[in-house]
């Protein structure tokens, strides 16, 4: 897919996705060389997307091995698919930057198709419906992380958490990513607000390092706040804020 010049400062999200084919991005390698703007900015979607990634990396059942290694000799390898002569290639460049080439896709998926091979007779539905969470989540992250007019912010809780925010006006969302998020302790949790002119309200939950799509309007909220809350949250701030994080204009 062909670009103007001007057009390279919005592949930075792109690039950082991995969603560039080859010619992309070697043209896109050459224009960091001479834009330190968007050098900086490839540097935060990639850290940002590290985190995601280990944001929904989930362990395995403890028995899941087990269950591989019993039923592996009884599975089929199929062959290798192989496209129709003159067939057209089914995704542009536009629909790669759909971001569906996450890494924290790979590993959705790895989980999501690896358990229904090894528990569907026993909890098929659960592990769909797991799935479909997995997918919806993973669509929203993906569609934030690659909207053209992303813009990310970093900051650091007075608890020692890291944190990054990367919002979208065009589609009105935004996520929220914490690292290093000490325990909240028995009976207390994490809570996210939306600052709406000195206004808080509810944006979400977190308890452990991880990713959260944020709840609410984010157009309107000019910063992102964090709170120590009994287990359930609360309907307005209980504690000072650990992080008032500005989002930006």
């Amino acid at each position: 897919m062909n670009h103007h010049a001007t057009d390279a400062h919005t592949l930075a999200a792109a690039y950082a996705l991995g969603a560039l084919d080859d010619d992309e991005r070697k043209d896109f390698d050459a224009h960091l060389k001479t834009c330190e703007a968007c050098r900086q900015e490839a540097a935060e979607f990639q850290a940002t997307t590290a985190r995601l990634a280990a944001a929904v990396a989930q362990p395995p059942p403890p028995a899941a091995k087990a269950q591989v290694m019993a039923a592996i000799d009884g599975v089929r390898q199929l062959p290798p698919r192989v496209p129709a002569a003159g067939a057209a290639p089914v995704l542009g460049g536009i629909l790669r930057r759909r971001a569906v080439s996450l890494a924290l896709a790979a590993s959705v998926a790895a989980v999501a198709l690896g358990g229904v091979a090894v528990w569907q007779r026993q909890n098929g539905q659960e592990l769909e419906q797991q799935a479909r969470q997995a997918q919806q989540q993973l669509d929203v992250v993906s569609a934030v992380l690659a909207a053209p007019d992303a813009q990310t912010v970093h900051g650091k809780a007075a608890n020692g958490a890291l944190t990054t925010v990367v919002s979208s006006e065009q589609r009105n969302q935004a996520v929220f990513t914490a690292a290093n998020l000490p325990a909240a302790g028995v009976g207390k949790t994490y809570q996210l607000w939306l600052d709406h002119d000195g206004t808080m309200l509810p944006a979400g939950l977190i308890d452990h390092d991880g990713t959260v799509i944020l709840a609410g309007n984010p157009a309107d909220a000019g910063a992102v706040g964090l709170t120590l809350e009994p287990d359930g949250g609360s309907p307005q701030p209980t504690t000072d804020p650990l992080l008032l994080m500005a989002l930006p204009a």
